[in-house]
């Protein structure tokens, strides 16, 4: 039975502040500095582990369910970690492993000893096996956690497969297109200067173009790569990623895309904490970060001020411009109900199905787009180029 959301509180909880710049301050990423190792090649703790990307994503599942199924099993924490420390080959993560395992040898709980390397075991992590450990039921949080990080890997291995086809596609395309227009123009205008006429429009708006690019490239190179890094200076700011995130929201198609995405992240991230024992507001304040993206973070962390305030969480949500209806009343149910964390699951399954859906439909859509947008590109720069040839007779002086 999970705990009722107009009474749970948390002790020294941050409420959430109405701007983007709160939401940053509050949801910071750790430090992505690599720690330089110590002699013995210990890391040093509260730092970013070297290659912790590829950690928490590719090895931190697995390791996660081969700890639960050992616990299960009846075996002592240090017999798991010891076990896990001979097969683990990535020498960051059984480096880290190993301070762990000092960590609980020295006196210290599992989640305390995992709080220090927070680039790998993030809030999320450490306070669902701190809600383990506090209603003992470590081996199966930690399952659940083992799911959780299966699901969103899951997650992400579909929106990038489904983004990778038409970024390399339309960036062949464009490669393409720029070096037929700055290599094989010049050859094709060369031949054409001879004939003493006008040429067709789209050709001499070819030649021109790659005489234009031809004579600014060697400037347009450089204010183009100031023009990213520029870019991506403001993306690192807060209120420059917030802004970009509102933008995501708004895309046609996308837009809905990053909603359903949105929703299902935060909604499968919130049942296995308040699952775990997690107190109802602390989960509303990872769930907000958990989201990835801002604005959606910040309409829960709004929702978290107004349930400490003693409203539930279903109200709280009710009217934003982020989460669709049908969650707000499938939470409001949950509620009524006393199983919000199943219906939360139920929630984040429901949004995998229609993710899923989404991007096999955009998919299909895509391939014939990019066919047609790879031949109107190529195909449009031969025809402005032979263009000419075609109409010889008139052209070429007789």
């Amino acid at each position: 039975m999970s705990p009722v959301i107009k009474t749970a509180t948390v002790t020294g909880s941050v409420g959430a502040a109405s701007a983007p710049k709160s939401f940053a301050r509050e949801n910071r990423k750790p430090a992505t500095a690599k720690a330089k190792p110590k002699k013995g090649g210990r890391i040093v703790a509260g730092k970013s582990v070297p290659g912790a990307k590829k950690i928490a994503n590719q090895l931190l599942p697995t390791f996660s369910r081969q700890l639960s199924a050992m616990l299960s099993a009846g075996m002592p924490i240090i017999g798991c970690l010891n076990a896990l420390l001979e097969q683990q080959e990535n020498p960051n993560f059984k480096t880290v492993i190993s301070q762990v395992k000092a960590s609980i040898e020295n006196g210290s709980s599992l989640s305390e000893s995992l709080r220090p390397y927070p680039s790998i075991f993030d809030t999320l992590y450490v306070n669902m096996v701190r809600g383990g450990e506090t209603g003992g039921q470590l081996a199966e949080t930690i399952a659940r956690v083992a799911t959780f990080l299966e699901s969103s890997a899951k997650l992400r291995r579909k929106v990038k497969s489904a983004m990778t086809y038409p970024i390399i596609v339309l960036s062949i395309a464009l490669l393409i297109a720029l070096g037929m227009i700055l290599f094989i123009v010049p050859v094709f205008a060369g031949m054409f200067a001879d004939f003493g006429a006008d040429l067709p429009g789209p050709t001499q708006f070819l030649i021109n173009l790659s005489d234009g690019l031809r004579t600014t490239g060697p400037f347009l190179l450089p204010v183009m790569i100031a023009a990213v890094v520029a870019f991506k200076k403001w993306k690192a700011t807060e209120s420059g990623a917030y802004t970009l995130d509102k933008v995501k929201l708004k895309v046609p198609v996308f837009g809905e895309l990053a909603v359903k995405v949105a929703s299902a992240r935060f909604a499968r991230t919130f049942a296995q904490l308040i699952h775990s024992g997690v107190p109802i507001l602390t989960a509303l304040e990872i769930g907000a970060g958990a989201t990835g993206n801002r604005v959606a973070g910040q309409i829960i962390l709004e929702a978290r001020d107004a349930v400490e305030q003693g409203d539930s969480l279903s109200a709280s949500l009710v009217g934003n411009n982020v989460f669709p209806p049908i969650m707000v009343r499938m939470l409001s149910a949950g509620e009524k109900t006393g199983k919000i964390d199943e219906m939360m699951d139920s929630i984040a399954d429901f949004y995998d199905d229609e993710i899923e859906a989404m991007l096999a439909s955009l998919t299909s859509l895509i391939e014939p787009f990019l066919m047609v947008f790879l031949g109107v590109v190529v195909g449009g720069i031969l025809i402005g180029m032979f263009l000419p040839i075609f109409k010889m007779g008139e052209i070429v002086n007789m």
